[in-house]
């Protein structure tokens, strides 16, 4: 029996080593797939004229404006999203298969189809466009249709994450402080969203990235207009057309906007989670 053991261990020995070693290929390839358009970014911008054209008016008026919806969206994600992603995770109602599947379809929507949806919708000959009109309220070519079409696409990705990591708190935990005397909103404030807290971030996180790379449903719903709906996105497809150099340049600013972003989120969820433990 242990002649059989020890003839076993070589064969699961190499068996081990194969695997891990095509993993640490597969592993470099990705990384090495996804570093290469990268690093091509910033090499094409050693020139002073790539340099120049990030500083441009348009350039910055777009990054502020990318700047400006984001952070609306993501403050409307996170009041609207936080409460909904609760209710999903801790409750049982009729229909909840069909909000959750309605939740997920934008994730999946092309971005053109889902421009036209919003145009659709809040256009001014759409279902509720002339109800709007009668308000005075245009919402189509506005900054507004920006907002809301990256809500529209980007919701999805903080609601379903914070969803799954509503519905794993040990509920034994928040029992505990009510029998301690603490109302439900106390609970809510002071136990569950901190130990939710780094898959929030996670989740809004990502819900930021998909907002400020939206580009189909803003430009069919929101059109192209610099400082009023031309974003990031827009502003490097504009520049592609007259300037390629510039599109680069644009290119390589929300690359360097983006990694600071998802670096100072990394951070925090690193400290939230620390704190959890």
């Amino acid at each position: 029996m242990k002649g059989k053991e020890k003839r076993g261990r070589p064969s699961r020995r190499f068996g081990d080593s194969l695997a891990s070693g095509f993993a640490v290929a597969a592993l470099a390839l990705l990384a090495g797939f996804i570093s290469l358009p990268l690093i091509s970014l910033v090499v094409w911008t050693v020139d002073e004229g790539s340099w120049r054209a990030m500083a441009s008016p348009v350039a910055l008026e777009a990054l502020y404006l990318s700047i400006k919806t984001t952070a609306v969206t993501m403050g409307i994600v996170l009041v609207v999203g936080t409460p909904a992603a609760y209710l999903l995770a801790r409750a049982e109602f009729p229909g909840k298969r069909l909000v959750n599947t309605l939740i997920d379809i934008p994730a999946v929507l092309p971005p053109s189809a889902a421009g036209i949806a919003l145009l659709l919708a809040f256009g001014k000959m759409g279902l509720l466009g002339e109800q709007l009109s009668l308000f005075g309220i245009q919402l189509t070519y506005t900054t507004a249709a920006v907002v809301i079409a990256e809500l529209f696409v980007a919701s999805h990705f903080y609601v379903r994450q914070a969803a799954v990591r509503f519905g794993r708190v040990d509920r034994d935990v928040e029992d505990a402080a009510m029998v301690d005397g603490a109302d439900r909103v106390t609970v809510f404030r002071r136990i569950t969203l901190p130990l939710a807290a780094p898959a929030l971030v996670a989740g809004a996180v990502t819900a930021w990235a998909r907002a400020l790379g939206e580009f189909g449903g803003t430009i069919i719903f929101a059109g192209n207009f610099v400082g009023t709906t031309q974003t990031m996105p827009l502003a490097i497809f504009a520049a592609l057309e007259r300037d390629f150099d510039a599109a680069v340049a644009l290119a390589v600013l929300v690359l360097g906007f983006s990694f600071v972003v998802i670096l100072t989120a990394r951070v925090l969820t690193r400290r939230a989670e620390e704190l959890e433990g």
